[in-house]
């Protein structure tokens, strides 16, 4: 019986990747849709278009700051903001479905436009393989990830600072790109609410296409959906805001707290271990992307770098060296190096003792902080020979953050509005494609899904060549791990 089913699972693979060769066209070239965010759209949006999206914003901050007028009056803008984060799982029974959601993102993988269908299926592949492990991690840290909890606190403190300090009353909002509660779920609110002017605020002080490129992108297509459901709201996006000397001064004394902690004992014993060295080395540790994306250009690497330049300069604590890294990689590509895993080892073998461990992508804890840095990294350091290890916390709460996010909130409200096509368009959301496994199927990334794809053309070469090999491999694949398993691929996809 089980010998029929796998030829039966089979023969419905070959059938549906042999439909696949016959259906294309055939034809050298395939037209691309083109991308919702385009630089024609942003050009022909009208002076007074543009000129009615910014006024409203500082309207509505210079109303909300008048004393004299009464908090209750209709006629008051109300104005929201809206706080975008990745989410996470909140329990084990979480994990799969969250990792699902990571993986089909087309900004976390990427695959060219031929093999787009397939995103849904390697998303449901890769997030059941990969369940097990991360829930185990999920476990080590309490059993859920805690990301929404602090966003929450941050999102209550800051709309509490804007009325102590501002005078100006606002509801905030969280959106989660990848789990409870999504973006599109607070955008629904926000609609209930019949918001005036929103301030959107991701909560990634540094701009990548694989985190506030991805949630503009869900916001985008929300706005662009039905515009009218919004009536007459506006509103502006703050991009990144990793150069702000609010943040770098919150930064720079939580760094300094964990260096002051080093006792002199300590700063000796590395001075006479290592005397080239400064006794006191700080490791700033970055989420890592592809570093196509970079070559592409999302500006996350520069805006890092910079990002780690105006804190280390900040920094008044003497004899202290600085070192970059990036972690959390995933998958067989390149990405942005050194990578912390590698960096580590290497610092110990120099004779680096007293080390600080900054997280500079991240402004909550969360897996990447308390499982991955405090866990697995710093068990690596250990053995390596760094016998002390400090790891600045994320700011969370920290008041003079809070207090900072809130005065970013009222520049936003003041200044001239960014829609999020317009950041999507400055950041080059929609130009990343991976290079690598382009190259390796055949296909010429001009144009592809990009800012600007319009007419051009995706080249195929000998696509009806190409097709007939991938079902050929995609049967002989089938056959392999059912072999193997003992199990038809319903089974291993989807359960029993």
């Amino acid at each position: 019986m089980r010998r029929q089913g796998q030829l039966s699972s089979l023969a419905w693979t070959a059938v549906l990747l042999l439909l696949l060769v016959v259906l294309v066209p055939e034809c050298s070239s395939f037209a691309t849709t083109p991308s919702p965010l385009t630089r024609r759209q942003v050009a022909s949006t009208t002076s007074s278009q543009r000129q009615a999206s910014v006024a409203l914003p500082a309207d509505a901050a210079s109303q909300a700051n008048n004393k004299n007028q009464a908090s209750e009056n209709s006629d008051d803008p109300k104005v929201g903001v809206l706080l975008l984060n990745l989410g996470g799982p909140e329990t084990g029974d979480d994990v799969e479905g969250f990792l699902f959601n990571l993986f089909a993102d087309p900004d976390i993988i990427r695959l060219p436009g031929l093999l787009s269908p397939l995103q849904t299926l390697i998303a449901t592949f890769i997030s059941k393989r990969r369940a097990p492990k991360s829930r185990a991690a999920y476990e080590s840290i309490g059993g859920g990830s805690p990301i929404l909890q602090y966003s929450n606190a941050q999102a209550k403190l800051i709309s509490e600072s804007l009325a102590k300090r501002h005078g100006i009353s606002v509801q905030t909002y969280i959106g989660m790109r990848y789990w409870h509660p999504f973006t599109e779920d607070a955008l629904k609110q926000i609609q209930r609410d019949h918001i005036d002017a929103l301030v959107i605020v991701p909560l990634y002080p540094q701009f990548s296409i694989s985190t506030s490129g991805s949630s503009f992108r869900v916001l985008q297509e929300e706005f662009s959906k039905d515009a009218s459901k919004f009536g007459d709201m506006v509103h502006t996006v703050v991009s990144s805001w990793y150069d702000r000397p609010g943040y770098v001064n919150a930064m720079t004394k939580l760094i300094e707290h964990e260096l002051q902690s080093f006792t002199e004992e300590q700063i000796q014993e590395a001075q006479s271990t290592a005397p080239d060295l400064e006794p006191l080395h700080i490791l700033f540790s970055a989420h890592g992307v592809p570093q196509s994306y970079i070559e592409a250009g999302d500006p996350y690497q520069t805006q890092i770098m910079a990002c780690v330049d105006r804190i280390t300069n900040a920094i008044t604590h003497p004899h202290v060296q600085v070192h970059l890294s990036y972690q959390s990689r995933v998958g067989p590509i390149e990405w942005l190096r050194p990578y912390t895993d590698d960096v580590l080892p290497e610092l110990a073998q120099k004779g680096v003792r007293n080390l600080v461990v900054v997280p500079i992508s991240f402004v909550s804890e969360h897996i990447e902080t308390l499982e991955e840095i405090d866990i697995e990294y710093r068990e690596l350091a250990e053995e390596s020979g760094i016998t002390n290890w400090r790891r600045c916390p994320a700011l969370n709460t920290e008041a003079s953050f809070i207090d900072d996010m809130a005065d970013m909130v009222m520049d936003a409200l003041e200044e001239p509005a960014q829609t999020v096509t317009e950041a999507c368009v400055a950041n080059n959301v929609g130009d990343v494609e991976l290079q690598p496994l382009d190259e390796r199927v055949g296909i010429s990334t001009v144009g592809v899904g990009g800012v600007g794809a319009g007419d051009e053309e995706v080249l195929l070469k000998e696509p009806e060549r190409l097709l007939a090999r991938i079902a050929i491999a995609g049967v002989f694949i089938t056959f392999l791990v059912e072999l193997f398993s003992g199990s038809s691929m319903v089974d291993l996809f989807f359960g029993s």
